[in-house]
């Protein structure tokens, strides 16, 4: 059963790719990164970097892209890719 509202996050900041899963009130988010800028995470790596930290895509659910710019209101602001997609926990906490 998938979590109301539970997310995961994908950006790439300071030249590394990282997906975390937004676990708001908590101290520390579960986070998993790629020491890489390029390429962009495959959909199968992205499913292992959530597998690790004990989650997975919910079903028929899928990632989102959309872009912040790191001045709001600034057109002239650098631009950051953020991915987004609903997940749920493993079954019985399994992690890889």
């Amino acid at each position: 059963m998938s979590a109301p509202g539970l997310r995961a996050q994908m950006a790439n900041s300071r030249g590394l790719w990282r997906v975390y899963v937004v676990l708001f009130g908590a101290a520390e988010w579960p986070t998993f990164e790629w020491e890489r800028a390029e390429p962009v995470p495959t959909l199968a790596e992205r499913a292992q970097a959530l597998a690790r930290l004990g989650y997975e895509i919910a079903p028929g659910c899928c990632w989102e892209w959309i872009e912040a710019s790191e001045v709001p209101g600034d057109p002239a602001s650098q631009v950051t890719l953020i991915a987004a997609a609903q997940i749920q926990p493993l079954p019985d906490g399994d992690t890889l």
